[in-house]
């Protein structure tokens, strides 16, 4: 029976190829397609590792939130609390006691590739958990908090309506001729 081994699940990531038919006939997965495929792997595993274990068809929003929160251990941002002496400073002198947390980049980079990942593997644009507004703004508040705490503001860039116009220095040319 140790000869026998069956079909293996595309995300054990076997690293034999003579038992692979598909790699040959398909062309590598891009950067975006590879991180997405482990974050998808990733989220499922950690709904696995739930007391009880939670299914893919039972997630809701709450477990993305939980999964958020969780992965700031991870982080590798330091994100100064309101206490801290360099609260709003972008560029601290000294180091601090202050925890590290995900980027809000990261997280919005995380979400959306989840949120496709979700409905590449069947699940519907209406139901998708990672698509939901609690999310939306889970990620707002993040990023208004790392912004305060780094006293950089975040702020929608509104456009110039005067650049189209021709240059000012084109007009006293004009004059002279």
């Amino acid at each position: 029976m140790s000869g026998d081994q069956g079909p293996k699940d595309s995300a054990e990531g076997s690293s034999r190829s003579s038992g692979d038919h598909h790699q040959p006939q398909t062309a590598p997965l891009s950067r975006y397609e590879s991180q997405k495929r482990r974050d998808w792997n990733t989220f499922g595993q950690y709904l696995k590792n739930q007391r009880p274990p939670v299914s893919l068809s039972q997630c809701n929003c709450n477990h993305v939130l939980d999964f958020l929160r969780y992965l700031d251990q991870f982080g590798k941002t330091k994100v100064h609390l309101h206490g801290c002496v360099f609260f709003g400073q972008p560029d601290p002198p000294a180091p601090c006691t202050c925890p590290l947390r995900q980027a809000w980049g990261s997280l919005d980079a995380l979400i959306g590739r989840l949120r496709a990942a979700y409905e590449e593997h069947g699940g519907s644009a209406e139901t998708n958990p990672f698509g939901n507004g609690a999310i939306r703004v889970y990620l707002r508040e993040v990023k208004e908090c790392q912004a305060k705490a780094r006293g950089i503001p975040y702020k929608k860039k509104k456009k110039k309506k005067t650049q189209i116009r021709p240059r000012d220095e084109a007009k006293p040319s004009m004059q002279s001729a």
